[in-house]
Parts: C-alpha cells; sequence; structure tokens
C-alpha cells in the first residue's frame, strides 16, 4: 500500500462546495482511501464526519489516515445505500448538513491489479467489496446471451452489443481482464481517446456492483430523508450516472409535481426539496486535468436542501 494516497478528483471544488458548514454531521457516502473526508474535516473544524465503504482495503487505509481527527470520524462497513438507511434511523435530520459520494471505482483500486478492474489485470473479479458473491468472472463466463447484450447496452452503451455478446460466449471461459480486453479489442469502438476496452470493462463493473441501482437507492434515501438544511454533494464519471443524478435533483427542485397534462395543479404546489446550484456539472480546473487523467471525466452536480 502506498504511503502517500492519490488526490481525490475535484478536491477544491468539494472543500468548496462543503466549506459553509459549521457544524452538524458530514457524510462521506464513498470513503474509499479518505482523501475527500480529510479535507472537509482540515476545512470545517467544527463537523464530525461519518465514512462508509465496502472495501476493508479502503476502510483500513482511511481509519489510520483519519486518527488524527479523533471522535470526530465514525467509519462503517457496507453498501452507502443501506449504510446511509441506517444512520438516517439513528440520528436526527437536522444534525446532517451534508452528504458527499464520489460514485465509481477508486484509482488505488484500479492500480491493484489482484482486484481484476483493470484492463490489464491478470484477474477477473471487480468486486469492490471481496465479499460479495457475484464477480465479474461470474458474469463474463456465466451469463446468457440475453443478459450480456443488456449490460454492454444499458451499461456500455455499445453500438455492437450482439456481437461483443456473441464473441464472449464463443471465445469463454476467461480467466483474467486482459484475456478479456485483448480478445473483444478488435470489436470495440476505435478513434476514441479512452482505452478500447473501457466501455466493455465498465459495463462488467457496473454489474458486478450493482452501481446505478446503488445511486438510485442513495437518491431515495436521501429524499425520504428530508434533510433541512443538507447540501448534497455528487461525483460521477460517465452519462448513465450524470444522467441519473440530473434528473433526480431537477425533480427535487420541482414544487408543482402534477402530470404535464393537468389542466390546474392538484398536488399542492408544496413539493420542493431545495434547489439545484449547479445547473451545469462543474468538472475539474486546467492544472489537475494535467496532474490526474482520471478527473477528464469527472463531474459534480450540487443541491441545496432547503425544507
Amino acid at each position: 500500500m502506498q504511503n502517500i494516497p492519490h488526490i481525490p478528483v475535484l478536491y477544491r471544488e468539494i472543500v468548496d462546495a462543503f466549506s459553509d458548514i459549521k457544524d452538524g454531521i458530514v457524510i462521506d457516502c464513498t470513503l474509499g482511501y479518505g482523501g475527500h473526508s480529510s479535507m472537509i474535516l482540515e476545512n470545517n473544524p467544527n463537523i464530525k464526519l461519518i465514512g462508509i465503504d465496502q472495501d476493508q482495503t479502503a476502510i483500513d487505509f482511511s481509519s489510520k489516515r483519519l486518527e488524527e481527527f479523533g471522535d470526530r470520524v465514525e467509519i462503517r462497513k457496507g453498501r452507502f445505500s443501506q449504510v446511509i438507511k441506517e444512520i438516517l434511523q439513528e440520528v436526527d435530520a437536522k444534525e446532517i448538513k451534508g452528504v458527499l459520494a464520489d460514485i465509481g471505482v477508486s484509482s488505488l483500486q484500479l492500480d491493484q491489479k489482484d482486484r481484476g478492474f483493470s484492463y490489464e489485470s491478470d484477474n477477473l473479479d471487480m468486486r469492490m467489496d471481496k465479499d460479495a458473491p457475484l464477480s465479474a468472472a461470474d458474469v463474463v463466463n456465466s451469463y446468457s446471451q440475453s443478459e450480456l447484450e443488456r449490460i454492454l447496452l444499458e451499461y456500455g452503451e455499445l453500438r455492437n452489443y450482439k456481437k461483443i455478446a456473441s464473441e464472449i460466449i464463443k471465445n469463454r471461459p476467461f480467466t483474467s481482464a486482459k484475456e478479456l480486453s485483448e480478445a473483444l479489442k478488435p470489436h470495440m469502438p476505435k478513434g476514441k481517446k479512452i482505452h478500447p476496452a473501457t466501455l466493455l470493462m465498465q459495463a462488467i463493473r457496473i454489474e458486478v456492483n450493482d452501481e446505478l441501482g446503488e445511486l438510485k437507492s442513495l437518491l431515495q434515501s436521501i429524499k425520504e430523508a428530508r434533510l433541512p438544511e443538507a447540501k448534497i454533494g455528487i461525483i460521477s464519471f460517465h452519462s448513465l450516472e450524470d444522467r441519473i443524478v440530473k434528473k433526480e435533483f431537477a425533480s427535487w427542485a420541482k414544487s408543482c409535481i402534477c402530470p404535464s397534462e393537468a389542466f390546474r395543479c392538484e398536488c399542492g404546489n408544496n413539493h420542493q426539496l431545495g434547489k439545484v446550484l449547479s445547473k451545469k456539472p462543474i468538472t475539474a480546473q486546467s492544472d489537475e486535468l494535467k496532474e490526474n487523467a482520471r478527473s477528464r471525466s469527472a463531474k459534480l452536480r450540487l443541491f441545496q436542501m432547503d425544507i
């Protein structure tokens, strides 16, 4: 494990977004290696932070990294969609002043070849929680043609999803991500800046970790909790996630939720939860783009609850 962890994406933007929180609790739904959390704790000396992660390696690392903040930090293991529900049952909604989620796989998970996230990996795993039952090998080697087509189309947005699914079935079993990406490289989109296998790996990873389902569940839990003053920040890394966040935030900002064909408002016109703080996603500045390639696709959307 590296002694000095990577700098988290959009670090200045996150610190700035949460800088006006003077007290209460901030929940970091994707603790990772504690980058965002440590910066928020340093910049907001009177807040407590609850960090959530399903990766025990990340939890072990962050527990040591955040030791200096003492009892201001609490770390919980599990899927954030479930753990946040538990937290919201235990804590007064008025105490929660911020919720942050950095959706997707971390840089250090990508760098650990044995985790199977990278297309150069000798493994085929991709589980964010090593104890989870479903792995990338299960998906690739046991899913039917129609199941593979579904994830390649929905999660990879690959136009030739039927051909790719057929090639997977014809050439399996696969034992490594490297073997899979090399076998399917001729059938991947060409001419993009990203590696040809990126969308394939993305589709499989989303399926393994139910990433979109987790995001939707998180947003639903926040909505139902009706946090009166919380600032919500979601960082996404591809269009599927960003569309979900954009659509949900827009719905939270609506006061009237009557069908568009309704002749007049009958819902009470009092459903607005707050306001969208970033009509366009916030992206990395030029110096960060040079220092951290992962920040190229990072998009931050912010919502201020005001109930």
